[in-house]
Order: structure tokens, then sequence, then C-alpha cells
């Protein structure tokens, strides 16, 4: 089976809702990282077999295969560029990555383009539902659903207060942690750890042109006091918008290439995708999938968790990478060491790139040789994808 590597990763800086990024176009947002993509790997725009594209909210601005549009929009690549859109929730880009790499490790594709978008201000969350609800289209829960799971409303968020109470996180922790998401991703950013990764874009704000290159959710005057004054999202749990990922507007693109193709471009590879899993489990708690997943990605790549050098787990809700650590028993120093979603900001669709964008980079950066990343997302499915940088296999 042919290998497959990641040779450039990038991504724009977050953009809060309403923010910076709240007049760019999705569509013109995914065209700007596949452009930026191409220009600093080297690729030959025509050597892009296929895009492959995570987004959750397909409507709107986002609907009509946003992926095939941003290739159209894209400056750089051709319009025989064949591109397609999926949905995984959460885990949309990071399954991008893994049918990239799939794609790639079966011989079928040699170049392949793995990305996100997601503008959250655009196009709001839940507006695919509410929109057709209320025009009188119907729901997604069929009658068939109903039966199996009779009056269950899937929530994510009820799902997050779930593990919560079963790993026995109280309010204190799930802020103690939440608190130190923005100490690491302040630090990284004033340490501009983040250079690597960012794409900086011009955009338009009622105060003129301004370069986009620094995350806007990481809150800076953060403290255990601030933390505590925000108001519980529900009297009887431990959640609060301080301890939930930010809404965030960004894109992220993973560049993944054969062996071949490699030595044909003259290409120079960050890392060497070592395990690519998913698996599904309880679709009401959810969110703590990305723990079993963890269990068999580890099992089938024949490592062990203290063999891997750095982790990214989603921070959807403080909760899920608190009891990620618990259950795999983690080195906690090794954990989302730049911060994470609750601090930079969770652009659905785009954070599977986004992740193994600043993944990719640190593992580089450190010089350490295996990193895992894992996903929680929507009906209880969650990806694990395993990277060994390149020049640690030599």
């Amino acid at each position: 089976m042919a290998e497959a590597f990641i040779v450039d990763a990038v991504r724009t800086a977050g953009g809060r809702r309403g923010g910076k990024l709240a007049g760019v176009h999705p569509v013109d947002l995914a065209a700007h990282v596949l452009d930026a993509l191409v220009e600093r790997s080297g690729i030959p725009p025509e050597a892009v077999d296929d895009v492959v594209m995570g987004c959750v909210s397909q409507g709107g601005e986002q609907a009509g295969q946003v992926g095939r549009n941003a290739v159209l929009a894209s400056k750089r690549l051709p319009q025989s560029t064949p591109a397609v859109t999926i949905d995984r929730q959460c885990g949309s880009s990071q399954q991008a990555i893994q049918f990239a790499a799939q794609a790639v490790m079966s011989g079928t594709q040699d170049v392949v383009i793995a990305a996100g978008v997601e503008s959250m201000t655009r196009v709001p969350m839940g507006s695919t539902f509410k929109l057709f609800y209320d025009a009188g289209l119907g729901k997604n829960k069929s009658p068939g659903l109903e039966e199996k799971y009779p009056g269950i409303q899937f929530s994510q968020f009820v799902g997050a207060e779930m593990i919560a109470r079963k790993y026995g996180f109280s309010r204190e922790d799930t802020d103690a942690y939440s608190l130190g998401s923005h100490q690491k991703a302040i630090a990284a950013t004033q340490a501009n750890r983040f250079a690597d990764e960012i794409v900086p874009i011009e955009v338009e704000t009622p105060e003129g042109n301004a370069h986009h290159d620094k995350d806007e959710g990481i809150r800076y005057d953060a403290s255990a006091e601030s933390m505590a004054g925000v108001k519980l999202l529900s009297d009887k749990g431990v959640l609060t918008a301080a301890s939930s990922s930010q809404i965030c507007d960004g894109a992220s693109a993973v560049l993944i290439a054969s062996g071949e193709a490699v030595e044909k471009y003259g290409l120079t590879p960050l890392a060497r995708i070592v395990n690519l899993t998913v698996t599904a489990g309880d679709p009401v708690v959810m969110l703590e999938e990305p723990l079993f997943a963890t269990d068999k990605a580890l099992s089938r790549a024949g490592l062990s968790i203290d063999d891997i050098d750095l982790y990214e787990v989603n921070e959807a809700f403080a909760p899920v990478p608190m009891a990620w650590l618990k259950h795999t028993g983690a080195d906690p120093d090794k954990l989302n060491v730049n911060g994470g979603a609750i601090a930079l900001g969770h652009p659905l669709g785009a954070s599977g790139t986004k992740l193994m964008a600043t993944l990719v980079h640190e593992l580089k950066r450190r010089g350490g040789k295996y990193a895992l990343q894992t996903m929680c997302e929507g009906g209880g499915v969650a990806n694990v994808t395993i990277i060994e940088r390149v020049d640690a296999a030599a």
C-alpha cells in the first residue's frame, strides 16, 4: 500500500462572530486557503487530483457544493480540479484528511487537498434546521428515529453535561481547564508559534482595510474570577459559555501526497500518516466517543499513549478533553499545547484541518515523533488520525 504524506497545512486566523471575517463570503474564504496551500507547497496546480472539503452548515452561502465553488473562485486551481463537500459534523475536515489519505494510499490519486470552511456569522449554526422547519418543510428526526430514541433531542450540550457528571467534573474544574486554554493560546500567540500555519487575509472593516492574522477569540484578560462570573447555561449543570468552544469563522487546508508525487514534484513533506480511525457509539452522550476511538487507533497502530508526543483533542466543551485525559492517562502537558477551541474558536467544518495545521507544525517545531488528533462529532462519532514526523521516521 502506498504511503500518504502531509506536505503542508494552513489556516486562516479565527474570526469571532461578527468579527473581521464576517465580511468575507465563505466560498472566497475557502478559496484563499486553497490558493495559499498551492503557492506555499510549490505543487503544480494541475497536479491536484481532488479537493475534499468539510462543511457542516451547507445552506445559504455554503450551499451548492461549497468545495467546488471554492475551486472555481480560486486564483490558482484550474476549473478542471474536481471537488466534493462532506459533512461529518465537527469532524468534517478531519474526515476530509482521512478520505484524501485513503485515496492516496489506495493508489487511486496522488495529490489531494483536504480542506474545510465555516462562516458561522454568515451561515449561523442551526440555520439549516430552523429555516426549513419554520417554512413547514419538516425536521430531521424521522418516525423511525423517534421510535428508537423516543422523546430524545440529540444535543451536544446535554451530552457534555452528561460527561461532566459521569467523570465527576465540577464547575471549578471546567473553569480551570478553560482558563488554561486561553493562557496557552496567549503564550503561543505572543511567541509567534502560529506563524507557520496562519495565512493572512486582507479584510474590509468599518475602519478600513485590515490585515487579519491573529485569532480574535483569545481573551487576554481572562482570569479565574472572570471565568467564575459567567452565567451557567443550565442551573443544574457546570458549563458556561466560557467553558464551551467559541463560534468562529475560518477556513483551513492540508495537502496530502503520495511518495511518488513527493519525489516527482520535489515536495518536502512534514509528516507521514500512520493511522486513520473512525468509530461511533452512544448518540445521546455523543461527545464521549473520542475516548474509545483513541483506544482503537492506538491498538491498530501498535502504539501506546506514551509513544505520542502531542495530542489535539477538540475542545467542543471542556469536559471532552478532560474526560479524554482521564480515560487515556495521557500527559496533560502534551494536550492542546497552544490552546484549543475554547480560546481559539471552533469553525465547525474547518476545525479538523485547522487542528491538523496546528498539530503538524508544532510537531516539527518540537522535533517530536508521533502526534494524535481526535474530535467528537454529532451523532456519537469520532475520528482519530495519527501522524509521524517525516525526518523522525528516516
